[in-house]
């Protein structure tokens, strides 16, 4: 078996298709021992990359945004989609069936303090027609801290990805109100990334044969069943809890079986960018983004 390091920027169920990958023994099927490691706040997965101590790292396109604005030539590739559409919720205090975007407007809301999650929540503002700036922004830190904000009683409505808000529908501390993701459409939002000359590899393409079993996976298997291979990834998660949300990404349609980034999903995110995140061109899409590795 041959170790392959691999790193998220965050970690949750949203991930499946990467998580999966090993909860499935995908890779190790292609002969892969896979490490898996979670960047640490503030910190970019590419660091890993960069000072090689991951092969392939959970990401996002709009990440060589930024490098180019930086007038940089990016050194990692984009190479596979993980998710095509945001994986957010809005959880409330109350179950409300009647919600609207503009219950916002004048509400405390626990948000991600910047990045793609606070970008794309405003896109959904924007396309909801309210006023993103009428909304009470209260920012505590990462994810952990958010949950910990609003089990505490802070804030109105919170902002996560699942598991963690059906957790607090099981606790019966908060419940979804609305899919952040079903509001701002599809897109370019999470992907693979690595570097040239891992992807001109061996690994990669076994990386690639895996991958693409694990989509199609869990496009054909029951959420109750990825959720018990998936359960140790979660130990504070309630195997029901698990299971609601996998079921709930599997109906999104963001795991869809192709893995390529395609360009219809990222001229999507340029679009997002354009109108709430201060996009300073419309990059070409062969400059942070490139087919799969070969899986043969």
């Amino acid at each position: 078996m041959t170790q392959i390091n691999i790193q998220f920027t965050l970690f949750s169920a949203f991930y499946s298709p990467l998580i999966s990958t090993i909860s499935g023994r995908f890779l190790q099927e292609e002969g892969l021992e896979p490490k898996w490691s979670v960047a640490s706040p503030g910190v970019s997965a590419i660091a890993a990359l960069e000072d090689g101590s991951a092969h392939v790292v959970q990401s996002a396109v709009s990440q060589g945004f930024t490098t180019l604005a930086k007038g940089e030539v990016p050194r990692v590739v984009h190479f596979a989609q993980i998710n095509e559409a945001d994986g957010f919720f809005l959880t409330g205090r109350s179950a409300d069936s009647n919600f609207t975007w503009s219950k916002l407007e004048g509400a405390d809301v626990i948000l991600f303090g910047g990045g793609q999650p606070l970008i794309m929540f405003k896109y959904a503002c924007y396309k909801a027609g309210i006023d993103y700036n009428k909304i009470n922004s209260i920012h505590v830190g990462g994810a952990a801290d958010m949950d910990k904000a609003f089990r505490e009683g802070k804030g109105q409505y919170v902002q996560q990805q699942g598991p963690f808000p059906q957790q607090l529908e099981a606790d019966q501390i908060g419940h979804i109100v609305a899919d952040v993701g079903k509001q701002v459409g599809p897109c370019a939002f999470s992907s693979l990334v690595s570097t040239p000359d891992w992807l001109a590899g061996d690994m990669a393409k076994a990386f690639m044969r895996g991958y693409i079993k694990t989509r199609h996976y869990l496009n054909e298997t029951s959420a109750k069943e990825i959720a018990l291979a998936e359960k140790s990834f979660f130990p504070n998660i309630d195997l029901d809890a698990l299971t609601s949300c996998i079921d709930t990404y599997q109906k999104a349609g963001c795991w869809t079986p192709h893995v390529d980034i395609t360009r219809a999903a990222y001229e999507a995110t340029l679009d997002i960018y354009e109108q709430c995140g201060g996009l300073m061109d419309r990059y070409d899409y062969d400059l942070i983004c490139a087919a799969p590795p070969s899986s043969i």
